[in-house]
């Protein structure tokens, strides 16, 4: 019976100042998709292909969300029990969850300061996933 282990590698931590810088999604419907991003979430479009592709960013960076459908014109959200994005993680000065028009993850998120993270009784970190009440919002 073969191990579920990987094999002990020597490796170097990335670095502490790595950040993601952007993120791409494939996507059924460019302009539904452009609808949620800027029109729910407040991203401006930064640059557009054609029908087939988008930019978009906040704060006047090139992007962090790219928008295409390349490989998905039409397409179907991914069944469940398959691979693929959970979802994308947006900091904002406030958190929510929800999900995007193509049924993609979006946790809408704030850092608090380390005391003020949710601990267990045993004192681990608790995370949780939670949705979106837009009626508490």
């Amino acid at each position: 019976m073969m191990s579920q282990q990987p094999p002990a590698q020597s490796f170097h931590p990335i670095d502490a100042g790595i950040r993601i810088g952007h993120v791409h999604l494939k996507v059924a419907d460019l302009e539904r998709a452009l609808d949620f991003y800027c029109e729910v979430l407040g991203f401006e479009l930064t640059q557009r292909y054609g029908s087939q592709a988008a930019f978009i960013a906040a704060g006047g960076y090139h992007h962090h969300i790219g928008l295409n459908t390349w490989e998905s014109l039409g397409g179907l959200p991914p069944a469940p029990g398959t691979t693929g994005l959970y979802h994308l993680a947006i900091l904002y000065p406030t958190r929510a969850y929800l999900r995007d028009p193509d049924q993609n993850g979006v946790e809408l998120y704030w850092d608090r300061a380390r005391q003020e993270w949710p601990r267990t009784p045993d004192g681990e970190l608790a995370m949780y996933t939670r949705p979106l009440d837009l009626e508490t919002c």
